[in-house]
């Protein structure tokens, strides 16, 4: 399955080097990269979103580090295979938390709770898949 597109908001006040990771995150979690999959070269990728090398390395060196993906100098980053493990509860309730917080701000935005209740429905499908 191929991943959807990388999309890098430079105008966001999330750092880039995040926005990259997170997006990697979500589709590793999503299905779209699966273990064993390669990813884009560090310079590669940093050409193809228009954004420093140095960003595109850093997303990867989060990534690794948190056990998403192996990074191995001179081949090519790959997708880890991770085992379930159980949330632990403190990490459960910060969930709720922000959860909670998310659409309370969207509600604040003038969102209308069907569309919030149909997009949590979807988002809860892709995640099933």
């Amino acid at each position: 399955m191929q991943p959807p597109a990388i999309a890098i908001d430079l105008t966001s006040p999330e750092a880039v080097v995040r926005q990259l990771a997170r997006q990697i995150r979500q589709f590793i979690v999503e299905g779209h990269l699966s273990p064993g999959d390669e990813l884009p070269g560090v310079r590669r990728l940093a050409m193809d979103l228009g954004i420093h090398f140095n960003t595109a390395a850093e997303a990867y060196r989060q990534l690794a580090s948190d056990g998403w993906i192996e990074v191995n100098h001179g081949r090519a980053a790959r997708v880890r295979k991770r085992e379930h493990v159980p949330a632990a509860e403190e990490t459960v309730q910060r969930w709720s938390e922000r959860l909670r917080a998310l659409i309370a701000d969207t509600r604040a935005e003038g969102v209308p709770v069907r569309r919030i209740r149909r997009d949590l429905k979807l988002a809860l499908e892709d995640l099933e898949r």
